[in-house]
């Protein structure tokens, strides 16, 4: 699944300037949209494309066993660094598919108990068009909006939940951490209330899982997606957990055929991605305190430095409850467009989403119920496990030099310095 923005642009161009020792151009800030494999992982991963080649569903010979092995080690692995069992995990081929596979299949085989389905307005594309899909097929879903700063009242949620009748509430989905804002939802207590209410509980956890503590029993999650390529692990793979008891979830299988994966996802196993997945979290298990202390300093630092430097900055999302590399920023008075075409060796995600006829601000940004102008004018950083310190250096230093260069270039940035409020002015149409 992606959960990025578009206008994820990476063009190399020619520097003027010397760079700066262990600087290379162009430079990966777009960790939210995907990370880069990591070499240990593609090492775990190399044999099982040539000697270990089998299927997994193979059960009379050994290249078949060999296969089945990896794919359980790797359920092992996934299933520790989020609190579950190996037989909670199911493995499908990305997010997306397990975003579909929790909610469309928890809709089918609750639609007997009740048609209510509980979201918020900012979850990835893959939670929202999934639920409108199910509202064509006759179920009601609430999308809860966002506070301004990014998290979702547990007062609306709770006021939210139907307890009784035909449109009782059967699910409730809410993602961990947000993609764009970096904002980390109470999840556990979402949860707590969900299982107090007898409703199941979803999270589209593939900012959060390898990132940050995530804890199934903890957090009373009944279904959560993740993601290899959000973990430096490869692209086309993900997992599904699916809670066996206290209470025991069942899904309707969205892809008929072999009965794999206990029924639940059908289809010839990625042995090689599931093995990356299953190597991925085992790095992250062992490394993510020290990784998330390293890259909120780094986030700080980077904030710091372009909030020191330049005036009328905002930062979008709840600060105490964020994603350790994750800054979204946006700056006023200038052009989100022209903003990244000045910095275009160097890969970000703006708060716009080009389309052929409209230029429309990113939806979660509107959500916390800022103007197009502010939303137009944001930056997405997502600091990542390769980026390093000389490298925020460069990025901050020739961000501040071309949002300054910009601002003289505009009129409403003048008429702001001297003093005057844009929002008492007139303008004449032609």
């Amino acid at each position: 699944m992606s959960n990025d923005m578009s206008n994820t642009g990476v063009v190399v161009t020619e520097s003027s300037t010397p760079l700066p020792a262990g600087v290379h151009l162009p430079i990966y800030m777009d960790n939210h949209a995907t990370t880069p494999l990591d070499p240990r992982v593609l090492e775990a991963m190399l044999p099982y494309f040539n000697t270990k080649f089998g299927n997994a569903a193979s059960r009379n010979h050994s290249f078949g066993w060999d296969a089945e092995q990896g794919v359980e080690k790797a359920r092992e692995q996934i299933a520790k660094l989020i609190g579950a069992t190996a037989k909670e995990i199911i493995f499908t081929s990305g997010a997306t598919e397990s975003n579909n596979l929790a909610i469309k299949g928890i809709a089918e085989m609750h639609r007997e108990r009740g048609n209510h389905i509980i979201t918020q307005a900012t979850e990835h594309k893959a939670v929202l068009d999934t639920c409108k899909k199910l509202e064509k097929q006759g179920f009601r879903v609430t999308y809860l909006p966002p506070q301004a700063d990014g998290l979702i009242s547990l007062k609306e949620l709770e006021e939210a939940i139907v307890t009784e009748g035909p449109g009782k509430t059967i699910l409730v989905t809410i993602m961990y951490a947000n993609n764009e804002i970096g904002v980390i939802q109470p999840i556990a207590e979402i949860g707590k209330l969900c299982h107090a209410k007898g409703i199941l509980f979803h999270t589209d956890a593939v900012q959060a899982v390898g990132k940050i503590p995530v804890d199934v029993q903890k957090d009373n999650i009944d279904v959560l997606s993740l993601s290899a390529h959000k973990l430096y692990g490869p692209k086309g793979v993900g997992a599904l957990y699916v809670r066996r008891r206290n209470p025991r979830v069942q899904l309707s299988e969205q892809i008929n055929g072999g009965g794999h994966e206990r029924g639940m996802r059908s289809g010839t196993l990625n042995v090689p991605g599931i093995v990356g997945l299953g190597a991925a979290c085992e790095i992250a298990m062992n490394e993510m305190e020290a990784e998330a202390a390293r890259e909120i300093e780094l986030r700080d630092y980077l904030k710091n430095k372009l909030e020191a430097a330049l005036d009328y900055t905002q930062v979008n999302g709840n600060m105490e409850h964020h994603l350790p590399g994750n800054l979204n920023m946006s700056f006023v008075y200038v052009e989100g467009e022209s903003l990244l075409m000045g910095i275009n060796d160097i890969a970000v995600s703006s708060g716009s989403a080009c389309t052929s006829a409209t230029l429309e601000p990113s939806y979660v940004l509107k959500a916390l119920g800022l103007g197009d102008e502010v939303a137009h004018s944001s930056i997405r950083f997502g600091l990542g496990r390769f980026n390093t310190r000389a490298e925020v250096d460069y990025v901050s230093d020739k961000l501040i030099d071309v949002v300054l260069k910009l601002r003289e270039l505009s009129p409403l940035y003048e008429m702001v310095k001297e003093g005057i409020d844009l929002t008492k002015i007139e303008w004449a149409a032609h």
